[in-house]
């Protein structure tokens, strides 16, 4: 069995339920009595303790010691047999079932949630598997416990890791799901640019299932698609991408937030930003980006609604945008004060008045600065020479 699709002890398992316990580990901390509800019957279903341990200490939760106790022995009952059946392949049999023993010990640890020993039992699998496949496989485990307990700094390693083993070889598949993994990870580092574009690679040979279900991927694409890519661009490789027009419908929100910004439709993008950002906000991934996320698509939709206009009034644009004259005042000048917005506004009469810069006269001016910084090095040069 291939270490991706092992990281639970149970074939019958939804595919990507480790991760789904991370997921239910956020919103749990963020207050919410179901996915706290939820969290503890996967951790006793999985038995695990290890992560139980941790979570209680992270989100104050009162330890129950009894099932803290049963899931403690039923994982050194099962570690013990392990155990044994690692040292009889290590007297008796082989090395390709010496590396299934090992790699049954590995998802073990996976499975229950300690985190130190998964990583030493992934790498000692490692190093006795040959195949370049089966090392990727274990390379992307490792990615998912990084993600799991946020260990940002390992799944950079990791990535850069399993990149170097894909120039020495590796198959299509493999190689589009860790462009996902690398995603999600650039994603939480906030590089949505670079995200985006794997992200749109990935989509129309999606088989990461094990990380994340279709739809969110498709949610997580779109999403940063809207704030990497220039405007040229949303249309033939957002808006009418065939694997997103299938599922876009069933993701909430998605539809109206691509389609008001592209099609000018400010009204509709600005309920849809809101009911958005909601969403986001419970997102493990792009939560800690709300805000930013939430001011970078008004400032591009201002932007976007300001280039029609050498001036427009204040109230007109507060309708367009579904919003109040006074509230869009305040708006506005927060992004001019900050420079992200070519504009002014004339309280007095209520006009908004586009101030686009002069590009021409920027680039002579551009040329003109770096002329003078040549010049100033070819005459420095020249002194060195004469001397």
């Amino acid at each position: 069995m291939r270490a991706a699709d092992s990281a639970t002890a149970d074939a019958s398992e939804p595919k990507n339920e480790y991760m789904q316990i991370a997921a239910l580990r956020f919103a749990a901390s963020q207050g919410k009595a179901a996915a706290k509800s939820k969290l503890l019957e996967l951790i006793k279903k999985r038995e695990m303790a290890p992560l139980y341990t941790l979570v209680c200490e992270q989100l104050g939760w009162t330890t129950d010691e009894a099932l803290l106790s049963s899931m403690r022995a039923a994982n050194a009952a099962e570690l013990a047999k392990l155990d044994a059946r690692l040292a009889e392949c290590q007297e008796q049999e082989g090395e390709t079932e010496v590396r299934e023993a090992l790699l049954a010990k590995s998802d073990f640890k996976v499975r229950i949630g300690e985190k130190e020993a998964a990583i030493t039992a992934i790498e000692e699998t490692f190093g006795k598997t040959v195949a370049m496949g089966l090392r990727l496989d274990l390379l992307l485990t490792k990615l998912r416990v990084g993600l799991f307990f946020d260990d940002l700094k390992l799944v950079k390693t990791t990535v850069e890791r399993a990149k170097g083993l894909l120039e020495l070889g590796g198959d299509w598949e493999r190689r589009n799901r860790l462009k996902v993994y690398e995603a999600l990870f650039l994603i939480r580092i906030r590089d949505f640019t670079k995200a985006s574009t794997l992200l749109l690679d990935a989509i129309a040979t999606f088989t990461a299932t094990e990380l994340v279900p279709y739809n969110e991927f498709i949610m997580y694409t779109v999403v940063a698609s809207l704030v990497a890519l220039p405007r040229s661009d949303l249309k033939p490789k957002v808006i009418d991408a065939p694997e997103i027009l299938q599922v876009i419908g069933e993701i909430p929100h998605i539809s109206e937030l691509i389609n008001g910004l592209y099609s000018c439709q400010y009204r509709t993008l600005m309920r849809a930003l809101v009911d958005i950002i909601e969403v986001i906000k419970t997102d493990r991934y792009f939560s800690q980006h709300a805000r930013y996320y939430w001011r970078e698509v008004r400032v591009l939709a201002y932007s976007q609604f300001l280039e029609s206009y050498r001036s427009v009034s204040l109230t007109s644009m507060a309708q367009t945008f579904g919003v109040s004259a006074e509230y869009l005042d305040n708006d506005l000048s927060q992004f001019i004060s900050a420079s992200r917005l070519s504009c002014s506004i004339d309280k007095v009469n209520g006009i908004v008045s586009s101030t686009r810069p002069d590009t021409k006269n920027a680039q002579y001016q551009a040329t003109i600065k770096q002329g003078d910084s040549l010049l100033n090095r070819v005459q420095k040069l020249s002194r060195v020479i004469n001397v």
